[in-house]
């Protein structure tokens, strides 16, 4: 596996921090090179904080093929249309590909967890008085995990040695079309897709986005979003009925 080809990302467990406020590190590495890539001290796991974090983070180290993780808010959305939330739409829509561990295998992302361990032990334990004190000892455990410890599975070289970049580069979204579809349609605020007066339920994580529909029968037409047929609707019932989920958790190796 070659560097940025998957991220892995997680939430290390909350503490309470010296000023009684609860903090929230996110965390992403690089799965090929353990390459430490963020370790972010965050004050909750609101869907906007991590925006910020990953947008960061594609500005200055490009764009992966895939993101790992677990099926927790923010990375997945319960009640949503396959699971997915607003910040997972946003990586597919940049063309990165979402991998989801099964939910109670956290052994799935086992070398992401395993930095964990080690980042719990010193670089929290006593935890900082605040948010600020805190992400400096965090920036410290960076550069020494990237820097200056080697790894047995990287033939004794630190991680700083194999990672590099992505060679793609982040320059916001990219324009999406349907050459084989019959419209695109922009999926409205309260996520329905209409077309003339019939305005179909389909979720609101897509919001905004643009989607692609196919008349493939009378009256019944598939929707696509990316590369991605999501179901169909009647425009006489006006339900989506979905299909297989092409983002459901998969039989991962341990790692």
């Amino acid at each position: 596996m070659a560097p940025n080809e998957l991220w892995c990302t997680d939430y290390k467990g909350e503490f309470l921090l010296g000023n009684h406020h609860y903090c929230y590190p996110l965390t992403v590495t690089d799965h090929a090179t353990r390459y430490l890539l963020t370790c972010e001290a965050l004050s909750s796991t609101r869907e906007d904080y991590a925006f910020t974090v990953f947008e960061r983070l594609f500005k200055e180290r490009g764009l992966p093929a895939n993101i790992r993780s677990d099926n927790g808010v923010p990375f997945a959305s319960a009640h949503s249309l396959f699971n997915l939330s607003k910040l997972a739409v946003w990586w597919l829509r940049l063309g990165i590909g979402i991998e989801r561990i099964k939910p109670g295998h956290p052994q799935q992302n086992g070398r992401h967890e395993r930095m964990h361990l080690t980042l719990k032990k010193e670089a929290t334990k006593p935890a900082a008085a605040n948010f600020l004190q805190q992400q400096a000892r965090f920036d410290k455990f960076i550069d020494v995990f990237n820097n200056q410890r080697p790894h047995e599975a990287l033939g004794m070289k630190c991680p700083v040695e194999i990672y590099q970049p992505s060679n793609r580069t982040y320059t916001g979204l990219p324009d999406i079309d349907y050459p084989l579809h019959d419209r695109t349609i922009v999926v409205t605020r309260c996520g329905r897709i209409c077309l003339g007066k019939k305005k179909i339920n389909f979720s609101t994580v897509f919001a905004g986005q643009v989607v692609g529909i196919k008349e493939v029968h009378d009256d019944i037409w598939l929707v696509s979003f990316m590369d991605y047929d999501l179901g169909y609707f009647d425009l006489e019932t006006r339900v989506l009925e979905p299909l297989e989920n092409p983002f459901g958790p998969k039989v991962l190796p341990m790692s």
